[in-house]
């Protein structure tokens, strides 16, 4: 596996030796001292170009970074929809674990680029960015939420609850899976977020799709985040939903208390009572609220 000095190397040998490279930025974990270094980061690289087209046109000047086991280029693909915003990534894994994620962005569009805060120019031959500020994480921190977006992620949550306990009790999987995963994990997540922003007045990030919750949740807590996650059976899947809306009352209702928000609890509670009912409803059911259930 190439070192970390030879990549970087490699890199900014091809931006110096190529006259239509006029700067590099690196961006990205490798730029973030609150992450720990790893064996797995990529290398997040922006050259900002002249005449974009002439390397779009021929993809091959990437073989110069070396064997790779596959890229993707996502403004060339149909699925998902390329942004066509101007720039043109490379994403490259290479057969000896190195990965670069290469944005090809236009000099001509610099004015009109917010650059993240974790960015730092490498090399810059026309002055295009050097005056960019000093790099910390600022842009990731966990932001604070509005009552309205706070009560959307409630109705959000209790709202795909309903939709969850239907296709357990029909057994489709994928579509439970879809709606658990898809769905209410990130609003979870998000709910999560903002009670860890609370605790550290919202001056850290929890990371991407929340990876770093292991060093702020609680033990009780993380045993409860680990329990939401269900295989494939549907009796598990039942113990991992009430497991995901007791944690996210939890922290709801923590949000709620330190924003002096409104907090659903009449929709949690029959939403509760409802998923009850429909996990005990037999398969041949005629009606879905079991007596006595929902009320």
């Amino acid at each position: 596996m190439r070192t970390e000095k030879e990549m970087m190397d490699l890199i900014l040998s091809k931006a110096e030796n190529d006259e239509r490279i006029r700067a590099v930025v690196l961006n990205g974990s490798r730029v973030n001292p609150n992450v720990k270094k790893d064996i797995f980061q990529d290398y997040d690289i922006v050259y900002l170009v002249n005449d974009i087209a002439s390397f779009t046109d021929d993809h091959s000047w990437v073989d110069y970074f070396g064997e790779r086991i596959m890229m993707q280029m996502p403004e060339d693909k149909v699925l998902p929809p390329a942004e066509k915003d101007g720039k043109f990534p490379y994403l490259m894994q290479f057969m000896d674990g190195n990965r670069i994620d290469l944005t090809l962005i236009p000099v001509k569009m610099i004015d009109d680029y917010n650059w993240d805060s974790l960015s730092i120019p490498l090399l810059d031959k026309d002055d295009l960015v050097s005056d960019m500020p000093p790099a910390d994480d600022r842009d990731f921190h966990i932001k604070e939420p509005g009552e309205k977006e706070f009560e959307d992620t409630c109705n959000e949550f209790w709202w795909i609850c309903l939709n969850i306990s239907k296709g357990i009790w029909r057994e489709e999987l994928s579509y439970v899976m879809f709606m658990y995963e898809q769905v209410n994990r990130n609003v979870l997540i998000q709910m999560i977020e903002w009670d860890i922003g609370i605790q550290t007045d919202f001056s850290k990030s929890a990371g991407k799709f929340g990876k770093y919750f292991r060093d702020f949740l609680d033990e009780e807590d993380w045993n409860q985040f680990v329990a939401t996650y269900p295989g494939p059976d549907f009796d598990k899947i039942w113990d991992a939903l009430f497991a995901m809306c007791g944690l996210f009352r939890k922290k709801a209702i923590s949000v709620a208390d330190h924003f002096e928000y409104d907090y659903p609890y009449e929709d949690a509670q029959k939403v509760s009572a409802y998923l009850r009912s429909v996990q005990h409803l037999p398969k041949d059911a005629e009606t879905q609220i079991l007596q006595g259930e929902g009320k």
